[in-house]
């Protein structure tokens, strides 16, 4: 597990008022996600765990204020939206769906490794799906708006496109998404340093459990 605490993350909320921040919060557990199966373009639910989790994540979010809540068409992020209290603002924004495994939808890593010991999804993309280049095409599209848009930012999606969108932020090539791992129902926060032209990772796959923290 990844995870990086910038110091003053918690220190106030108005940090985002001189330097916007763009919040990523990934989806919560499904039956796939759980059993590792790649899911791209499959439409699968939450479980029970998911949407405790999705609850969570709105406890954390709680007294922040957004310009742009934007979600992934997929109903696992938008439920996760709507559980963490966002559905009503939440946008669907189609360059934030998940990566599309093609050949390798519903497949997990270890059984395509069977068949293709050297493959990496970073590096080679899937068959019948996207390249790392046209997810990282994506990305730009996003991080462009979000630029653009000069205000503090939300977004629920999947994992993989989650990872890319970092990359690209950080300008990274879109390959660099596979040092970012990120768990279910986790929040991240991306910015910068000391101006905007020094983007930077100011929280990574926090996944502790509020209640925990606030006893």
């Amino acid at each position: 597990m990844i995870f990086y605490r910038a110091e003053n993350i918690d220190a106030g909320k108005a940090v985002s008022e001189t330097l916007p921040e763009v919040f990523l919060a990934r989806h919560g557990e499904t039956e796939w996600s759980l059993s590792g199966q790649h899911t791209g373009r499959t439409d699968l639910p939450l479980t029970a765990r998911g949407e405790s989790r999705a609850r969570d994540l709105g406890e954390k979010l709680r007294g922040y204020k957004f310009a742009k809540v934007l979600a992934s068409p997929s109903q696992r992020a938008v439920r996760t939206a709507e559980l963490a209290g966002f559905g009503r603002l939440a946008e669907i924004d189609p360059d934030l769906a998940e990566w599309d495994y093609g050949q390798y939808e519903g497949r997990r890593t270890v059984d395509i490794l069977v068949e293709r010991p050297d493959w990496q999804l970073f590096r080679d993309g899937c068959p019948g799906g996207e390249s790392v280049e046209q997810v990282g095409e994506r990305a730009n599209r996003v991080v462009g708006r979000l630029r653009a848009l000069n205000a503090n930012s939300l977004i629920f999606s999947s994992g993989h496109i989650l990872r890319v969108l970092a990359a690209r932020w950080l300008g990274l090539e879109p390959a660099g998404g596979r040092c970012f791992l990120l768990s279910t129902a986790s929040l991240s926060v991306l910015g910068y340093e000391h101006n905007r032209s020094e983007p930077a990772i100011r929280l990574w796959n926090d996944v502790h459990d509020p209640a925990v923290s606030a006893g």
